[in-house]
Protein backbone atom coordinates (compact mmCIF):
# COMPACT_ATOMS: atom_id res chain seq x y z
CA UNK A 1 0.00 0.00 0.00
CA UNK A 2 1.47 3.35 -0.72
CA UNK A 3 0.28 6.53 1.20
CA UNK A 4 -0.81 9.33 -1.09
CA UNK A 5 0.65 12.18 1.02
CA UNK A 6 -1.81 14.50 -0.59
CA UNK A 7 -4.86 12.86 0.39
CA UNK A 8 -3.72 12.13 3.57
CA UNK A 9 -2.77 16.00 3.53
CA UNK A 10 -5.96 17.41 2.98
CA UNK A 11 -7.62 14.63 5.27
CA UNK A 12 -5.29 15.91 8.45
CA UNK A 13 -6.35 19.69 7.81
CA UNK A 14 -10.05 18.66 7.55
CA UNK A 15 -9.34 16.53 10.68
CA UNK A 16 -7.36 19.33 12.47
CA UNK A 17 -10.12 21.94 11.65
CA UNK A 18 -12.71 20.00 12.79
CA UNK A 19 -11.05 19.23 15.97
CA UNK A 20 -10.28 22.62 16.88
CA UNK A 21 -14.07 23.88 15.46
CA UNK A 22 -15.73 21.16 18.38
CA UNK A 23 -12.77 21.33 20.51
CA UNK A 24 -13.79 25.46 20.77
CA UNK A 25 -17.61 25.13 20.60
CA UNK A 26 -17.54 22.65 23.51
CA UNK A 27 -15.30 25.13 25.67
CA UNK A 28 -17.74 27.86 25.18
CA UNK A 29 -20.53 25.80 25.79
CA UNK A 30 -18.99 24.72 29.09
CA UNK A 31 -18.50 28.49 29.82
CA UNK A 32 -21.78 29.75 28.99
CA UNK A 33 -23.55 26.68 30.86
CA UNK A 34 -21.55 27.56 33.93
CA UNK A 35 -22.39 31.21 33.85
CA UNK A 36 -26.37 30.16 33.54
CA UNK A 37 -26.54 28.17 36.55
CA UNK A 38 -26.80 29.70 39.72
CA UNK A 39 -24.21 27.35 41.50
CA UNK A 40 -20.39 28.27 40.82
CA UNK A 41 -19.43 24.16 39.15
CA UNK A 42 -15.71 25.62 39.16
CA UNK A 43 -15.38 26.28 42.69
CA UNK A 44 -17.50 23.26 43.95
CA UNK A 45 -15.30 21.04 41.97
CA UNK A 46 -12.02 22.39 43.47
CA UNK A 47 -13.93 22.35 46.57
CA UNK A 48 -13.64 18.06 46.22
CA UNK A 49 -18.03 18.45 45.48
CA UNK A 50 -18.39 15.13 42.88
CA UNK A 51 -21.99 16.34 42.22
CA UNK A 52 -21.12 19.24 40.52
CA UNK A 53 -18.30 17.64 38.43
CA UNK A 54 -21.09 14.90 37.42
CA UNK A 55 -23.86 17.09 36.68
CA UNK A 56 -21.68 19.71 34.68
CA UNK A 57 -19.93 16.14 32.88
CA UNK A 58 -23.16 15.51 31.77
CA UNK A 59 -24.29 18.47 30.14
CA UNK A 60 -21.36 18.43 28.34
CA UNK A 61 -21.24 14.77 27.17
CA UNK A 62 -25.12 15.72 26.48
CA UNK A 63 -23.68 18.69 23.87
CA UNK A 64 -20.59 17.02 22.72
CA UNK A 65 -22.97 13.84 21.28
CA UNK A 66 -24.93 16.02 18.91
CA UNK A 67 -21.67 18.08 18.24
CA UNK A 68 -19.94 15.16 17.31
CA UNK A 69 -23.18 13.98 14.86
CA UNK A 70 -23.15 17.18 13.92
CA UNK A 71 -19.54 16.84 12.43
CA UNK A 72 -20.46 13.19 11.10
CA UNK A 73 -23.51 15.35 8.95
CA UNK A 74 -22.96 18.25 7.82
CA UNK A 75 -20.85 19.69 4.86
CA UNK A 76 -19.81 22.66 5.72
CA UNK A 77 -18.82 25.26 8.26
CA UNK A 78 -21.65 27.33 8.52
CA UNK A 79 -23.65 24.08 8.81
CA UNK A 80 -21.82 22.57 11.42
CA UNK A 81 -21.76 26.12 13.63
CA UNK A 82 -25.56 26.24 12.99
CA UNK A 83 -26.12 23.12 14.50
CA UNK A 84 -23.40 23.21 17.48
CA UNK A 85 -25.63 26.42 18.65
CA UNK A 86 -28.88 24.31 18.36
CA UNK A 87 -27.18 21.89 20.36
CA UNK A 88 -26.03 24.54 23.12
CA UNK A 89 -29.44 25.80 23.20
CA UNK A 90 -31.63 22.44 23.58
CA UNK A 91 -28.82 21.73 26.73
CA UNK A 92 -29.53 24.74 28.12
CA UNK A 93 -33.06 24.74 28.07
CA UNK A 94 -32.93 21.27 29.00
CA UNK A 95 -31.12 22.38 32.41
CA UNK A 96 -33.85 25.25 32.46
CA UNK A 97 -36.60 22.76 32.75
CA UNK A 98 -35.37 20.13 34.80
CA UNK A 99 -34.38 23.26 37.54
CA UNK A 100 -37.86 25.12 36.89
CA UNK A 101 -40.49 21.53 36.80
CA UNK A 102 -38.63 18.30 38.35
CA UNK A 103 -36.00 19.86 40.45
CA UNK A 104 -36.71 23.45 41.53
CA UNK A 105 -33.90 22.78 44.29
CA UNK A 106 -31.53 21.62 41.77
CA UNK A 107 -28.73 24.31 42.86
CA UNK A 108 -28.79 23.85 46.45
CA UNK A 109 -28.66 20.16 45.87
CA UNK A 110 -25.54 19.96 43.78
CA UNK A 111 -24.21 22.74 45.97
CA UNK A 112 -24.28 20.19 49.24
CA UNK A 113 -23.48 17.70 46.90
CA UNK A 114 -25.99 14.91 46.50
CA UNK A 115 -25.42 12.49 43.78
CA UNK A 116 -29.06 11.73 43.42
CA UNK A 117 -29.98 15.15 41.64
CA UNK A 118 -26.69 15.26 39.92
CA UNK A 119 -26.96 11.50 38.57
CA UNK A 120 -30.28 12.60 37.48
CA UNK A 121 -29.04 15.73 35.52
CA UNK A 122 -26.45 13.38 34.05
CA UNK A 123 -29.31 11.03 32.77
CA UNK A 124 -31.31 14.02 31.43
CA UNK A 125 -28.27 15.33 29.81
CA UNK A 126 -27.33 12.80 28.01
CA UNK A 127 -30.65 10.91 27.23
CA UNK A 128 -31.73 14.16 25.14
CA UNK A 129 -28.37 14.49 23.62
CA UNK A 130 -28.74 11.04 22.51
CA UNK A 131 -31.94 12.02 21.13
CA UNK A 132 -30.57 15.49 19.16
CA UNK A 133 -27.80 14.02 17.72
CA UNK A 134 -30.48 11.31 15.88
CA UNK A 135 -32.72 14.11 15.01
CA UNK A 136 -29.95 15.96 13.48
CA UNK A 137 -29.44 13.16 11.18
CA UNK A 138 -32.77 13.55 9.38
Amino acid sequence: MILDTNAFGAGALNFALAFLAAGGFTLIFKAIYQVITPHNEGALIRQGNAAAAVALGGAVLGYVIPLASALAHTVSLPEFVAWAVVAGVVQIVTFWAVRRLALPDLSARIERGEMSAAVYVLMISLAVGVLNAACMTT
